[in-house]
């Protein structure tokens, strides 16, 4: 299971992006494409046409880090959206990782804030 501090925000990209893009290529996108500040320290999602591809991009303080993840069968289930990104908690991030299909997944309400 990934543990992110809850002050870090996941991107994920709606539009498939080259997977031969790295650190300069994928910051390019975050900043364009995005609208978003690749320095924020918050990860942001890629995957390639096919869906069986996955590069995450972010900032640790001291450089640009890409996790990797290519499946050997399958793909990933990303979320769809209207605009240029999806945002997502490190939990459904784990889950989409694990293999697991977000879209027929129920989150049950656990507390509510009161009024």
């Amino acid at each position: 299971m990934l543990s992110l501090p809850p002050s870090v925000q996941i991107y994920v990209a709606s539009e498939p992006a080259d997977m031969r893009k790295s650190f300069n290529g994928l910051t390019i996108l975050v900043d364009e494409l995005l609208e978003q500040d690749p320095l924020s320290g918050h990860l942001f999602v890629f995957r390639n046409r096919r869906g069986d591809r996955v590069k995450i991009l972010y900032w640790d303080r001291s450089g640009f880090c890409i996790w990797y993840k290519m499946l050997e069968q399958g793909t990933f289930h990303l979320p769809a959206g209207n605009d240029q990104y999806v945002e997502m908690s490190s939990a459904e991030l784990a889950l989409l990782l694990e293999g697991i299909d977000l879209a027929g997944a129920r989150r049950h309400l656990r507390y509510k804030l009161p009024s």
